[in-house]
């Protein structure tokens, strides 16, 4: 398989699942689903390869157990390379556009005590800032998801770096509108280059924090 870029349609499809998002509907259009969404999707995985890790892609179904959201099937398509000390680089599709991330979305408590302890050396988080700064040029923030309002266990809540010091996750991310390049040949060097940003985030990741020690999650 080739990837030849998104099918426009995968677009239109998600808008009308989110106006119908139900059983009946969905077996309805399966078929669409397959052919205009998840072939283009897999043709992309294939493209890809192990460049950046072991690929896997998220079914449809929204687990539906415990959150308010009570629809059952998710109004996006995505995938997620794990590479090394558990690292990871994401892509989304909506109709939103493109969301493009990757780090550590549920670090280890011995992660983020890791991290925050390099965070109160001013001799080290002086390369944190600049990685992010960096970041940040591409378009790339850290996720502020699941901070923390306090200040964590043994951190002043004046302390210089605080907002760094509340982080609950480890993640950077990039959303992008809905361009043309999607639907063409060059959507293959645009997401790869995309992702070799994020790989720049891994790797600092990968030398300053390292793996965790926990057993795995869901998630992780």
């Amino acid at each position: 398989m080739t990837f030849e870029g998104f099918n426009p349609y995968s677009i239109k499809f998600f808008e009308e699942l989110a106006v119908n998002n139900n059983r009946v509907w969905w077996l309805a259009n399966k078929s669409r689903f397959e052919a205009n969404v998840r072939k283009p999707l897999l043709e992309l995985m294939e493209e890809l390869g192990s460049a950046y890790g072991s690929l896997k892609t998220f079914r449809p179904n929204r687990d539906t157990r415990f959150g308010a959201n009570k629809d059952p099937y998710k109004e996006q398509i995505s995938f997620v390379a794990y590479g090394s000390a558990g690292t990871a680089c994401y892509l989304e599709l909506s109709t939103r556009g493109l969301f493009i991330g990757g780090g550590y979305w549920q670090p280890g408590k011995d992660q983020l005590e890791r991290f925050r302890d390099l965070v109160d050396d001013n001799k080290l988080v002086g390369d944190l800032e600049a990685t992010l700064e960096e970041l940040a040029e591409s378009g790339y923030l850290i996720s502020r998801e699941g901070a923390l309002k306090t200040s964590p266990r043994g951190f002043d809540s004046d302390h210089p770096k605080i907002e760094l010091l509340r982080l609950k996750s480890l993640a950077v991310g990039k959303s992008i509108p809905i361009s043309e390049w999607f639907f063409t040949s060059d959507a293959l060097n645009y997401i790869k280059q995309e992702w070799d940003i994020v790989m720049s985030w891994n790797e600092w990741l990968i030398s300053s924090v390292g793996a965790t020690t926990e057993p795995p999650r869901e998630g992780r």
